[in-house]
């Protein structure tokens, strides 16, 4: 085995997990890292959901209501820069798993909230969670794919996340006219039970273990992993390729993300996030509002509505999933943004007058959108070595979050101040034509390992 420094090198552990044919094994992880993604996206969005009925029970003023939205987004943001220096620290399945207990129980205190105070400040302590969770989790599952198929495997698996969207307004046209806003957030407290079996039933990154320092442990981890994978699979394992193995791992500072060519990396990737999310939570943290209140729709039809965004929303991630590996991470990202721009931009010249005209480009909208971001969850990680991923991704998702942040106050300053829809959805085409531009300077990723991206 090729050692570096006398111990293994991390192409060596590279090289064997990249010839691991597919198998129950990658299921399996796929599987209990994807319930918890499920969760997050469901608990992210049960605001959107129940914000029309608390803007009445609690009778909230726009600026409330954007308030009680955005306390969220900001523990997301302060959530994401934690858990990317926790994931490099002390491994991506404990961060995970601790994210995972914070959402689950900040979701139970929501449930008992008696005033848009305490709401806002639990939901807040939720967004601490699912800000951290998500794009560690997609670092994890980007260490354990081969690089030749990476895409496929990791835009499969981050279907799950659109996949708890549709799920949250879907169980919202059913729970919240039958038990109310609150039976939503006791659902959302389901989650604790993953946080606990998550350790137990999924192997730590290898590749993680290794450039921590810790070799026996690596090995003992790709080990198990080797012997799951052969069992499953009932047959010999290929021998590993050979790799590239850097010289040494240092230990990684935030810094690093803006030296040398990290800087382009990281500067563009921020740009794509913000862009993104802007669009994305802009739309969707405001359309259940929108529906009942500029066009006077019942509180499910508004729902249903919000619904059929998120099933575009699921269809277009997995399009995605299916051509990032032929495409590559550059056009794809291009095209979808330009999608973005065409969707809004002619929702915008046509005047957005009805709930069924809005509901009709808004799902063309989020068929792109959701492709973004998923297709950013895997090309994230893909840009930086093992010893600062989980921060590089993490970065990346602090960018998100101001997006996060900014678009839906940007929609509530516009609607607040008398502004008509049409001007919300140009400015929000306008986002999605920037993001075009800055995925033009992105760096392509597709068919290169890790290590060779980072060498």
């Amino acid at each position: 085995m090729t050692t570096v420094a006398g111990k293994p090198a991390l192409g060596s552990i590279a090289a064997r997990l990249e010839r691991l044919p597919h198998s129950r094994w990658h299921i399996k992880v796929r599987f209990l890292i994807g319930a918890v993604t499920f969760f997050e996206a469901f608990d992210q969005l049960l605001a959107a959901s129940a914000l029309p009925v608390l803007m009445k029970e609690w009778n909230l003023s726009t600026g409330q209501a954007t308030f009680a939205v955005t306390s969220a987004s900001i523990g997301m943001l302060l959530g994401a820069l934690a858990a990317g220096w926790l994931g490099d620290r002390i491994g991506r399945v404990r961060t995970v798993a601790l994210g995972v207990a914070i959402t689950g129980l900040s979701s139970l205190a929501v449930a008992l909230s008696g005033g848009i105070e305490m709401f806002s400040l639990f939901r807040f302590v939720q967004g601490l969670g699912i800000g951290g969770v998500v794009p560690v989790a997609a670092t994890y599952i980007n260490e354990i794919a081969r690089s030749d198929k990476r895409g496929r495997f990791v835009l499969l698996y981050e279907m799950i996340f659109p996949a708890g969207l549709a799920a949250a307004t879907l169980l919202a046209v059913w729970v919240i006219p039958a038990f109310g806003w609150r039976a939503m957030f006791l659902i959302g407290a389901l989650p604790v039970l993953i946080a606990v079996m998550l350790p137990r039933h999924v192997e730590e990154s290898p590749r993680w273990l290794l450039s921590r320092g810790r070799t026996a442990e690596a090995e003992a981890a790709i080990a198990r992993i080797e012997a799951e994978v052969a069992r499953a699979t009932s047959e010999e394992l290929p021998g590993p390729a050979p790799s590239v193995n850097p010289v040494d791992e240092p230990k990684g500072t935030l810094m690093d993300l803006f030296r040398g060519r990290y800087l382009r990396r990281t500067s563009v990737l921020a740009g794509l996030w913000f862009a993104a999310y802007y669009v994305n939570h802009g739309i969707s943290t405001w359309l259940p509002s929108l529906y009942t209140k500029e066009f006077g729709l019942d509180l499910t039809t508004a729902l249903v509505f919000t619904l059929l965004s998120n099933v575009t929303g699921l269809l277009g991630t997995f399009v995605m999933a299916m051509l990032i590996d032929r495409t590559g991470r550059r056009p794809a990202l291009i095209g979808a943004f330009v999608g973005t721009a065409l969707s809004l931009g002619v929702l915008a010249l046509a005047g957005a007058t009805s709930g069924g005209q809005v509901a009709l480009f808004a799902s063309c909208t989020t068929f792109f959108l959701y492709a973004i971001n998923a297709g950013l969850y895997l090309y994230s990680p893909e840009l930086y070595p093992t010893f600062n991923r989980a921060k590089g991704a993490a970065f990346g998702g602090l960018w998100n979050r101001f997006g996060v942040i900014l678009g839906p106050v940007a929609v509530g300053a516009i609607i607040g101040a008398g502004g008509g829809l049409a001007l919300v959805f140009a400015q929000l085409a306008v986002m999605g034509a920037v993001g075009a531009v800055i995925a033009w300077f992105a760096v392509e990723t597709k068919g290169r390992t890790l290590e060779e991206l980072n060498a």
